[in-house]
């Protein structure tokens, strides 16, 4: 039995405060209490107890997301070194991430506390950017890391290593570094492959270069990638999952390397990413 859930909300979904009181009383009935993140809208508070979720890892063991992949990335970022699982429900487009869709609700929920399902573990980034021999900036994510121009700014280039051996100085839009997870988001729009978000390795994928050819390369999981900013007239940004983002400057040194913990995710036992593939992409 769970001694605490978490929820984390999207409030500005369509019908999340119902869904949100359809978990809050299911596990009431089975006395399991329920710690939602708070809304800045009143009309959607829900009377329940709240809890900063630095406080989570004393009160819940298990946080369930109810939003889209947007969402989901977000609550992975906050709640990795925490070790916490997240199941997500998806109350968005395509939502690769979330276990769930919302129509499927109680019967999910049932499973939660019969215990029919098991936790995987969904390999996650570490990116550092060094400036002048300083480390000015770190963060993880579990989708991508991604290097791009500004909106005005002309081709850029970027020099790129594995684990110091030169791999190619790629002139282009930019460059993606991506998860088995993100190997389904920009990656993939980009032109690379998909990868079972089950397995550990990286994805390095030029985004529009200007090449005669664009090709990813898939490295290991133990493998490090530095980009080398080698562009000094342009406006070049770092994005982590689409969400966290830091201006670049000429000759930053860019590293990516798979982090040390993990995002751990609610998986049950129908659940096969083969077929959500087909479902979501192959009939879009």
């Amino acid at each position: 039995m769970f001694k605490g859930i978490g929820v984390v909300p999207n409030w500005q979904k369509k019908n999340v405060s119902q869904v949100i009181a359809d978990i809050q009383k299911f596990f009431e009935t089975h006395a399991v209490p329920v710690y939602i993140t708070p809304t800045e809208d009143p009309l959607l508070h829900l009377a329940s107890p709240i809890a900063e979720m630095k406080d989570w890892p004393q009160k819940v063991d298990l946080v369930i997301v109810v939003g889209g992949d947007g969402t989901f990335l977000r609550v992975a970022r906050e709640v990795a070194d925490m070790g916490l699982p997240i199941l997500g429900i998806n109350l968005g487009y395509k939502g690769f991430l979330a276990e769930i869709e919302v129509g499927n609700l109680e019967s999910y929920l049932q499973k939660l506390i019969a215990g029919d399902y098991y936790i995987g573990e969904r390999m996650m980034l570490q990116t550092s950017v060094i400036r002048e021999d300083k480390c000015v900036f770190t963060s993880q994510s579990l989708n991508d890391v991604i290097i791009s121009r500004g909106p005005f700014s002309r081709i850029i280039k970027l020099d790129t290593f594995i684990n110091n051996d030169f791999l190619e100085s790629y002139p282009g839009d930019g460059l993606i570094i991506a998860t088995p997870t993100g190997s389904t988001g920009y990656s993939l729009s980009a032109g690379g492959p998909v990868v079972n978000p089950s397995l550990q390795l990286l994805l390095v994928t030029p985004i529009c270069p200007h090449l005669l050819y664009q090709r990813s390369v898939i490295v290991d999981r133990n493998d490090l990638v530095s980009i080398v900013v080698a562009t000094s007239s342009a406006d070049i940004y770092l994005t982590l999952d689409g969400q966290e983002g830091f201006a670049l400057q000429h000759n930053d040194c860019i590293k990516v390397k798979r982090a040390d913990c993990f995002t751990r995710v609610v998986i049950f036992a129908e659940s096969n990413f083969y077929k959500i593939l087909h479902d979501k992409l192959l009939e879009a």
